[in-house]
């Protein structure tokens, strides 16, 4: 048997080694407690700054404040648009034992769908069980008279209440103020490339249309904040400063309500219905627009049929903007700004001012019209007159008076269509006419370039002589044919059309300047007076003289007549023989008195027919305007609407 070989242990090897472990344990202590001390030194005192913010931001959080909206008003003081207190039912999740029940009464006791309860659901899935959660967006007095009876029973869940905007007016005025409508994420992302969405933090709606798109800014305001104090749950503990918002600058419009609602009343007509043979109201469809010329500002605006704006403001359902939209009437549509129409008869007045200045015509240019005319030395088709047999010996004034389209062929033949459309827009025809809605169309003042890009052809002759009476490819709008009247009005100034007059702010009313206007300097007095005479005769002697028969002051004025579609060579126009919407539409503009001017109505009725059966509606506007709104309504002199 081997026995095994006991080792003899070296007790100085290992004493050695023990204190060699022990000292590397040290030096790595040391090394650690060194790094630790390093580590808690900059957080506690060289990264101090950075930690301390970091840890603010967690436990401060800065809450927003939605400003008032500024009000609109009238140019009387009557207010058009306001804020009124809505109120929502909003729910503490937190502070219900049970909240299956708790909907179930709700929902039998206010009488909500299944679809609400289960929207609401999917609401407080995505809050926090401490925040309250919107149960009824807008509560109706009925639904806030029943709950108040049966709060108590109810903990958890409470009346909110926020300020909407609301348009009292309904309808009359939607095309001048527009609407306000939830904020959607198209609108976040330009606030945000405005560097404006930090004021909109806490805001429900944004101007959508009309004024309330144009003067945002004015009326929003800014919003306030709350610096309050928040545990790592996110629950508020205190407030510790509070900053209240600025609410929006009110403005006061160019607008009389009265007017605007006595506008409207003559775009309707009672007709029956077919459905329960009684009498309703029917909207017609066309514009008016009512200006005071020494300045431009608008007065009255009527584009009919129109919409109620509320019906956005909370937001409109799928069916109901579909209807909107399927409607063949165009409420959506703001025919003042926006429609265009060819302006007819109602610019020879402009052409005329033209063809003098351009020594085209003069005062005494006189031609026999037999009725027709034909481009010269050509074989080109016959343009003819409304009369067939033609008005014999014309000159300026009888061009003007009678509408005579024989008179106007030849001044377009030899003026050429560059230097019409030149004339014309200094007129502000071809361009946007400056109005402070962002509604505005330039229309149509057709050039060479244009019908080479729109049809890759060249200009001809032919296409220049219905410029000449405000037909063939010139469209224009309502407003650009009132604002062209103005200038006839005004002997050359061109003014801006504007529906702001002021803004107020602490009772401080500031006037909105918008005199940048123009002169035609170039045109001759005699020009304007030769023009403005043959306006007058239209209304004594001519197409508006039934209308204004009896006016108990000067005016001057101008019908036109619109085509909606073109006449073959040698095809008669018969309207009875066309469906309403193919029919002409009446255009009529005038202003008065003649030689100081305080009023200026321009007039489309669509499919309306000849023109002078939009000239009762501009007579009617003129009484209640320069005559005594008593007086307009004893008159017998008053015709009816034609």
């Amino acid at each position: 048997m081997i026995k095994k070989r006991i080792e003899i242990r070296n007790h100085q090897e290992e004493s050695a080694l023990f204190w060699r472990r022990t000292v590397a344990a040290i030096v790595a202590l040391v090394l650690m407690t060194g790094g630790l001390v390093a580590n808690l030194y900059n957080l506690q005192v060289a990264d101090y700054q950075k930690y301390i913010v970091r840890a603010n931001n967690n436990r401060i959080k800065v809450v927003p404040i939605a400003p008032n909206r500024g009000l609109i008003y009238d140019r009387n003081g009557v207010l058009l648009a306001k804020n009124r207190p809505i109120y929502s039912l909003e729910i503490i999740p937190e502070k219900i034992t049970d909240i299956e029940p708790t909907l179930i009464k709700l929902q039998t006791m206010l009488g909500l769908s299944d679809n609400d309860i289960s929207e609401f659901k999917q609401s407080m899935l995505h809050t926090r069980r401490f925040k309250s959660v919107t149960f009824i967006e807008q509560l109706t007095e009925a639904q806030m008279a029943i709950f108040s009876v049966h709060k108590y029973q109810f903990p958890g869940v409470f009346v909110d209440a926020f300020l909407e905007r609301y348009y009292p007016y309904r309808e009359n005025l939607t095309h001048i103020l527009g609407y306000v409508a939830k904020i959607n994420d198209r609108d976040i992302k330009r606030l945000q490339q405005q560097h404006k969405y930090t004021h909109y933090k806490a805001t429900r709606t944004i101007g959508k249309l009309g004024i309330e798109r144009s003067y945002e800014d004015t009326l929003h305001g800014q919003s306030g904040f709350a610096t309050v104090e928040v545990n790592n749950q996110g629950r508020v503990i205190r407030t510790l400063n509070t900053v209240p918002p600025i609410p929006g600058k009110d403005i006061k419009l160019n607008i009389d309500i009265n007017l605007q609602l006595y506008a409207n009343k003559l775009l309707t007509e009672k007709k029956i219905d077919p459905a329960t043979g009684k009498a309703v109201l029917k909207h017609k469809r066309g514009a008016l627009v009512v200006l005071d010329p020494s300045d431009d500002s608008i007065l009255a605006m009527v584009s009919s049929p129109s919409y109620d704006p509320n019906l956005f403001v909370h937001g409109i359902s799928s069916a109901k903007y579909k209807a909107l939209l399927a409607d063949p009437d165009k409420p959506l549509f703001n025919r003042v700004t926006l429609g265009t129409y060819s302006p007819g008869s109602t610019a020879k007045p402009m052409i005329a001012v033209a063809a003098l200045t351009a020594g085209v015509i003069t005062p005494d240019t006189k031609r026999n019209d037999s009725g027709w005319w034909q481009i010269p030395n050509t074989k080109s088709r016959k343009w003819r007159d409304d009369i067939r047999w033609g008005f014999g010996e014309v000159d300026i004034y009888k061009a003007i008076e009678k509408s005579v389209n024989t008179y106007f062929y030849p001044i377009a033949y030899d003026m050429g269509i560059d230097r019409l459309s030149a004339w014309m827009n200094k007129f502000g025809y071809g361009v946007p006419s400056g109005i402070d809605i962002h509604e505005d169309s330039r229309a149509n003042m057709p050039t060479r370039e244009w019908k080479r890009a729109h049809y890759r052809q060249a200009w001809y002759q032919g296409d220049t002589i219905p410029i000449g009476i405000g037909q063939g490819y010139w469209t224009a709008t309502p407003l650009q044919i009132a604002k062209a009247t103005s200038v006839v009005a005004n002997k050359g100034l061109v003014h801006r059309p504007h529906i702001v007059k002021s803004i107020l702010e602490n009772d401080v009313e500031t006037d909105i300047n918008f005199n940048d206007f123009a002169n035609m300097s170039s045109v001759k007095q005699n020009s304007w007076n030769i023009v403005q005479e043959g306006m007058r005769r239209v209304l004594v002697t001519g197409t508006g003289r039934q209308a204004f028969s009896h006016v108990a002051y000067k005016a001057a004025g101008k019908s036109g007549t619109s085509q909606v579609f073109g006449l073959a060579h040698g095809e008669d126009y018969n309207a009875e023989e066309l469906t309403e919407r193919l029919r002409d539409h009446a255009l009529f503009t005038a202003f008065a008195p003649l030689n100081s001017p305080k009023v200026l109505v321009t007039a489309v009725l669509e499919n309306g027919g000849w023109g002078r059966r939009a000239a009762p509606m501009v007579r009617k506007i003129m009484d209640y305007v320069l005559v005594k709104p008593t007086l307009v309504q004893q008159s017998t002199l008053v015709h009816k609407l034609g």
